[in-house]
């Protein structure tokens, strides 16, 4: 699944996910792929599973936008733009 980072609580090293007009995903530091902490509006993919407290999401990776077109502005040079905080 692809989404976006709705909160994140740095010193409680959890967050949510938005999960559109369904409940919020959680999301925790331990499983975070190559990144420490998450910053709100990030995209990320994930797997998501359900556990005693709800969804959860696992194995979280950044990723660029959901709806990322190439040819959009093809005219304007190509910059990185890298969403959350890598490791």
């Amino acid at each position: 699944m692809q989404a976006v980072i709705k909160k994140w609580f740095r010193e409680k090293e959890y967050g949510f996910i938005d999960n559109g007009s369904g409940p919020d995903i959680m999301v925790r530091k331990a499983d975070l792929v190559n990144c420490q902490y998450l910053k709100i509006g990030a995209f990320v993919e994930f797997e998501c599973h359900i556990d005693k407290q709800g969804l959860v999401a696992k194995k979280v990776k950044l990723t660029k936008s959901l709806n990322q077109n190439p040819k959009a502005n093809k005219n304007r040079p190509a910059k990185p733009h890298y969403f959350g905080v890598m490791k």
